[in-house]
C-alpha cells in the first residue's frame, strides 16, 4: 500500500472498485482526515478513462454544495493519478439497503430531497451526473447527505468522450433516452432519481431483469408497479412524486431538480415535524450505524445549534408547544400582577413613573426561493446560496432581503415579516427571468438547465456495486 501522496500520509484503504482505490490519509500539516481516490493502473491504460478521472477531478473543485463531496487538490505522481477530497465519516445508501432493507418513507424522502438539491445546484452549471443510484449516495453520520461519484457526469464546459448511440450508467438506474443513448437533458438524472426514491420505499428495484426481458427492456417499454401496491403505508402524494419521476418521456417528468425539491419539501413540511438531519441520525442510530453516544453527540444542542434540543426526538415538537404556551400564559400574569402593585404601592400624586418590561423577541420564520438561484443576504449579512436546506428565522419586523445572481442585478426587498411558527413559515420567491431583472453589464442570458445541452449526447452500460 502507498505510503504518501503529495502532502498525505495514507492510514488505510477503505474502498476498492473496478476502477479506483479509496484510501483514507491524514493531510498534513493540517492533520485534517480526507479521502483520496487513486486510479488503478489497469484502469488508466484504458481509452478515455484517465481522461475521465481528471475532468472528474476539475468538475468537481469548481462545485461548492452541502450536499456535493468536496475536492481539494488533484496529484499526478510516478505516472499515477489521484484524487484529494472530503472524507465522509457514515454509510452508503447501498449498504443501508442492504442493511435494514427498504427504509421509512419520511426517511427516504429526506435522502431523496438532498440528493435532488444537489442535482438542481449541478444541472444549472451545465453538469448531468449520468450515474445515480445508492452506491453514490453517502449518508454521514451526523446525518448529511452527499453525492458522489462524477466520474462519468458530462460537463458541457468540456467535450464529450462517449460517442453518439452509446448508453452509460448502472443499467438497472438508467433513464429510458439513456438506454438508448439518445441525447440527455437534467431530466434523465430525474428518471435515476425516481429509481432510488422507488427502492428506497419498497425495498426493490421498480425495473428487474427475469428470465424473459432485461431491465433495460422493461425501463423503456412497461409501467413499473406502483410504490402504494408494494407498500401500502406509502402516502398517495409521496408516490405521485415518484410515478412523476419515472414517466417514460422527459417532457412528462418534473421540469427541472428544483420542481422536483419543491414537491418533496412540500411533503416533508406535512410528515416530518423535526430537525432532517436529526431524523436521519435517529434512523442511522436505530439501524445500530451509529452508537448511543454518538447519536447523543450529534443532537446535542452545541453540536447542532439553537432549538437542536427540541428535535431530538419526533414528539418533542408537541411538547415545546406545550411548554411555550404555559410560558406565555405566566409572562402576561406576572405583567398584570405587576402593575397592580405599582398602582397600590405609587403613593398619591406622585408623579408616575415608567416601568420597561422587555419581552422575549417574537421571531418569523420564512422559506426562499430563486430561480434559477440565488445569492441570500439579509439586512446585509450572507445568508447562503438557493436552494436552502431548511426556513431561515429573524426576528418580527422590516428587514432588507437581497437577491444576487451573477447574470442579473442584484435585487433588494424590503418584507415585513410577521410573528410565526417553522410549521407556518412564510415563502418569498423571484424569478429573475419572469420578473424581468435586467442583466448585468456585458451579461447575456444564462443557460437554462431545463433545455438539453448543445453538445451531442452519449451514455454507456457501467456496472452496479
Amino acid at each position: 500500500m502507498l505510503e504518501r501522496i503529495g502532502n498525505c500520509r495514507i492510514v488505510e484503504e477503505v474502498a476498492s472498485g473496478g476502477m479506483a482505490v479509496v484510501y483514507r490519509a491524514i493531510q498534513e500539516p493540517m492533520g485534517r482526515v480526507v479521502a483520496i481516490k487513486a486510479l488503478k493502473t489497469s484502469a488508466a491504460s484504458e481509452e478515455n478513462v484517465a481522461t475521465r478521472f481528471e475532468r472528474e477531478a476539475k468538475s468537481l473543485a469548481n462545485l461548492q454544495h452541502e450536499n456535493i463531496i468536496h475536492v481539494y487538490d488533484f496529484h499526478q505522481e510516478r505516472g499515477a493519478m489521484f484524487i484529494v477530497m472530503e472524507y465522509v465519516q457514515g454509510i452508503d445508501l447501498y449498504d443501508l439497503l442492504e442493511k435494514g432493507g427498504r427504509l421509512p418513507y419520511d426517511v427516504a424522502t429526506i435522502i431523496g430531497m438532498q440528493v435532488a438539491r444537489a442535482l438542481d445546484y449541478v444541472h444549472y452549471r451545465g453538469i448531468i451526473h449520468r450515474d445515480i443510484k445508492p452506491a453514490n449516495i453517502m449518508i454521514s453520520r451526523s446525518g448529511g447527505v452527499k453525492l458522489m461519484d462524477f466520474g462519468i457526469a458530462r460537463d458541457t464546459s468540456f467535450g464529450d468522450l462517449t460517442e453518439q448511440g452509446t448508453g452509460i450508467g448502472t443499467p438497472a438506474y438508467m433513464s429510458p433516452e439513456q438506454v438508448l443513448g439518445d441525447r440527455l437533458d437534467a431530466r434523465s438524472d430525474l428518471f435515476s432519481l425516481g429509481v432510488v426514491l422507488y427502492q428506497m420505499v419498497t425495498g426493490t428495484k421498480p425495473f428487474i431483469e427475469d428470465e424473459k426481458k432485461s431491465a433495460m427492456h422493461k425501463i423503456r417499454l412497461e409501467k413499473h408497479t406502483s410504490v402504494r401496491k408494494l407498500n401500502p403505508d406509502i402516502p398517495r402524494e409521496l408516490a405521485n412524486i415518484i410515478d412523476r419521476a419515472l414517466e417514460k418521456q422527459p417532457r412528462d417528468r418534473w421540469r427541472s431538480a428544483q420542481h422536483m425539491v419543491m414537491a418533496l419539501e412540500r411533503f416533508l413540511a406535512k410528515h416530518v415535524e423535526m430537525n432532517h438531519h436529526a431524523r436521519l441520525v435517529l434512523f442511522l442510530r436505530a439501524q445500530s450505524v451509529i452508537t448511543e453516544l454518538e447519536a447523543d453527540e450529534y443532537l446535542n444542542p452545541a453540536a447542532l445549534g439553537v432549538g437542536a434540543s427540541v428535535l431530538a426526538q419526533p414528539n418533542m415538537m408537541a411538547k415545546n408547544a406545550v411548554r411555550s404556551g404555559i410560558v406565555a400564559h405566566a409572562v402576561t400574569l406576572g405583567m398584570l400582577l405587576l402593575m397592580l402593585g405599582l398602582i397600590h404601592v405609587a403613593p398619591l400624586g406622585a408623579t408616575p413613573q415608567t416601568t420597561t418590561i422587555t419581552l422575549t423577541q417574537q421571531l418569523s420564520h420564512y422559506r426562499v426561493r430563486a430561480y434559477p438561484w440565488a445569492t441570500i443576504a439579509i439586512d446585509g449579512r450572507t445568508i447562503g446560496v438557493t436552494p436552502l436546506d431548511k426556513p431561515l428565522t429573524v426576528p418580527a419586523g422590516k428587514h432588507v432581503v437581497r437577491f444576487e445572481h451573477e447574470y442579473y442585478v442584484p435585487v433588494d426587498r424590503t418584507i415585513e415579516f410577521e410573528a410565526n411558527s417553522d410549521e407556518t413559515a412564510q415563502a418569498i420567491a423571484i424569478d429573475f427571468e419572469k420578473d424581468r431583472i435586467k442583466l448585468r453589464d456585458g451579461k447575456t442570458r444564462p443557460p437554462d438547465a431545463n433545455e438539453p445541452p448543445p453538445s451531442p449526447e452519449p451514455p454507456a452500460a457501467g456496472s452496479a456495486k
